[in-house]
């Protein structure tokens, strides 16, 4: 059964390249993140201006597709159209020749983004559980952790946590390219040797036979040897751990890829799970493991550092850069930084500053939708508000402040404000959940971090106090601070509108004389018909305005003409939608009808090519409009200064009509 998302996965698996040029796929809340093999076969301009896409970024060795908050739907079509399903578990095989030269950076952030991507929703879910029966505990007192409710939730929540190590080695094995069931099996016997043989973690309350490095974060106990070598048992154990299992998942690829070449195949089936298990299994426990716990102890120590130096300027820091750090996708590399630390020292007060950053952004998106008189900007703001109020920021980033640069600036300024004042009341998280208002959970301590911290009642009332008042200076301060210094961008349309007869020559006499004024120019309507605002379009990619500034035209005739003088930079195949770059630096599309990619060219017949120039006035594409209306299509055709941003304004008159030829769209120079 057709999807509506089949169209657009087509698009987008043709412009990264095509199949043969994805090694894996994955993705986050807002994004299809692919590991391409050569990113210059991308078609990178043709996906920012597809319908339903909102910008394509390429960063950290990641070619991130943004399509918004859609994007698991969006993601399901295009594994299946393109068969990625099986195949992004094993093209690691090509992740050598992938990773030559990328820097070290992008290799890094790739990697932590494809072991993490996979377990970011449950590891939110789970967190918010922890955090409310922290919060029932706190309520009900602690005779509420003898009932059955209790236990059985917690187990949900925790188990999760406890058995981390498991679900890692499963998106870690498809990243490294290791059997999956290999890679699960690796992490069982890290987690079961503590549970079915205590005498090899605690030593069953004997002493141990050596303890090294003794007093610092290296500290380990030895009770049991392996062949003689020690085995090194770090205090916190392998549950939960995330470093370790990770170090070890890797090691176990290498050796696994080194029998596949030398079992024959008449055995290969269960020597090489078997031989790759006792060779990473042991080297684990005695060297592998160990030395991935003093890293992820080092990490926390550092975190500590960094923090006793000046909490106020380090929270400050990692609350101000979160939301540029998501933009080109490196708060990857602080994600397991937290999770490290809550597994090591069962709390955060460090990197849990970025919790301001959504409510920092929502507010100001709030603030210019009140004030604005954009009908564009005010349709689009609504929803980016209830997203980021929810902790996803990416609609709003995108859609909204980021492209205007001074609202994204006040969002980050009023964040790292309330980083500092976190960072000098010593605010406190315990646990990695949601963001926005799932959040607050994470600043009630779970059972766990109680009984190994001793926090008092009264700490777990005071961290969800401060954590509730910051949250709203910061939304105050990001609000005013909009109010105040943003001005619109956009001039509305001066004067009132000339009798309905006469509409039409009004109001291109009034856009040319604003544009001459302005020193800027116009663009005449590329096609006769009725001029509606963009937010009349039934396609949120074009009533949003993430795609671009300007109007829509319901055409009468089945002609489309050039607007101006300049080139044409794009010109789908299937003929339905048209790039032009003017002489004058603005970038036009003209996207006839909605969702006609699907008629695959039917009914079209392009008039140009692709790099031709032409003059204002030269026939671009000729379309049937009664035969795409019969096969259930809608005609309104957007035209959009895509590059709006380059230019001081882009006005045009709406509810009239329009000839070819007519002054359609004011363009204001900066």
């Amino acid at each position: 059964m057709a999807n509506k998302y089949d169209g657009l996965a087509r698009i987008i698996i043709q412009n990264v390249g095509g199949k043969s040029n994805v090694i894996s796929l994955t993705h986050c809340i807002t994004r299809l993140r692919f590991k391409l093999k050569d990113e210059s076969k991308a078609n990178t301009d043709v996906l920012k201006e597809t319908d339903g896409i909102v910008t394509v970024i390429q960063s950290g060795g990641q070619y991130q597709v943004v399509i918004g908050n859609h994007v698991p739907d969006v993601y399901k079509v295009v594994m299946q159209i393109g068969k990625f399903q099986a195949e992004t578990a094993t093209e690691g095989a090509d992740e050598p020749a992938a990773s030559q030269g990328r820097k070290p950076l992008d290799v890094i952030i790739d990697i932590l983004s494809g072991v993490f991507t996979p377990i970011l929703a449950l590891l939110c879910a789970t967190g918010i559980l922890k955090g409310l029966l922290g919060l029932a505990v706190f309520l009900l007192g602690n005779s509420f952790k003898d009932t059955g409710t209790y236990m059985l939730l917690y187990s949900i929540g925790d188990g999760f946590f406890y058995f981390l190590p498991f679900l890692l080695a499963w998106s870690a094995s498809r990243k490294f390219n290791l059997d999956i069931m290999t890679g699960m099996t690796l992490a069982a016997a890290l987690i079961y040797a503590e549970v079915k043989f205590p005498a090899i973690a605690n030593g069953g309350g004997a002493e141990p036979l050596m303890v090294l490095f003794s007093g610092s974060f290296l500290e380990s106990n030895v009770y049991k040897t392996f062949a003689g070598l020690p085995i090194m048992w770090p205090k916190a154990g392998y549950g939960s751990s995330v470093v370790p299992i990770i170090l070890a998942i890797w090691f176990g690829s290498k050796v696994e890829k080194f029998w596949k070449k030398v079992i024959p195949d008449v055995v290969k089936n269960f020597m090489v799970p078997l031989l790759t298990l006792i060779v990473t299994a042991p080297l684990t426990f005695l060297i592998i493991g160990p030395i991935a716990t003093w890293l992820s102890n080092g990490i926390g120590a550092a975190c500590q550092v960094v923090y006793g130096v000046s909490p106020v300027i380090a929270c400050a820091l990692v609350a101000a850069l979160w939301q540029v750090l998501v933009i080109f996708g490196l708060h990857w590399g602080l994600v397991p930084i937290k999770l490290n630390n809550f597994q090591t020292m069962h709390f955060d007060r460090f990197i849990s500053a970025n919790f301001l950053c959504s409510f920092s952004q929502a507010a100001v998106v709030l603030a210019m939708m009140l004030k604005t008189k954009d009908k564009k900007l005010k349709t689009i703001a609504f929803p980016a508000f209830v997203s980021g109020i929810c902790g996803v920021t990416e609609p709003a980033i995108y859609g909204i402040t980021l492209p205007k640069k001074l609202p994204f600036y006040i969002s980050c300024g009023a964040a790292a404000i309330g980083g500092a004042v976190m960072g000098a009341f010593g605010v406190t998280a315990y646990t990695s959940g949601g963001l926005g208002v799932f959040g607050f959970p994470n600043f009630i301590p779970p059972q766990d971090s109680i009984d190994a911290l001793g926090i008092p009642s009264d700490r777990i009332l005071y961290d969800l106090k401060m954590i509730a008042i910051i949250t709203v200076i910061v939304m105050v301060l990001a609000f005013v601070a909009t109010w105040v210094l943003y001005k619109e961008d956009i001039p509305s349309a001066a004067g009132k509108a000339a009798p309905k007869e006469d509409a039409s020559a009004a109001s291109g006499k009034a856009l040319q004389a604003d544009a001459a004024t302005a020193g800027g120019e116009t663009l005449a309507a590329p096609l006769s018909g009725r001029v509606i605002p963009l937010n009349e379009v039934q396609d949120a990619a074009f009533s949003s305005g993430v795609l671009g500034q300007g109007v829509a035209i319901v055409p009468a005739e089945g002609r489309v003409y050039a607007p101006c003088d300049g080139v044409i930079s794009a010109l789908f195949p299937t003929g339905h939608a048209i790039g032009i770059t003017a002489d004058n630096g603005a970038e036009m599309l003209l996207h006839i009808g909605m969702d006609t990619v699907k008629l695959e060219g039917r009914y079209f017949t392009p008039r140009v090519e692709a790099g031709a120039q032409v003059r204002k006035g030269d026939l671009l594409v000729e379309f049937d409009m009664e035969k795409i209306k019969g096969e259930g299509y809608d005609v309104t055709t957007p035209v959009l200064i895509t590059n709006y941003m380059d230019f001081a304004g882009v006005t045009g008159e709406t509810d009239r009509d329009v000839k070819t030829g007519d002054a359609l769209i004011s363009i204001l120079k900066s």
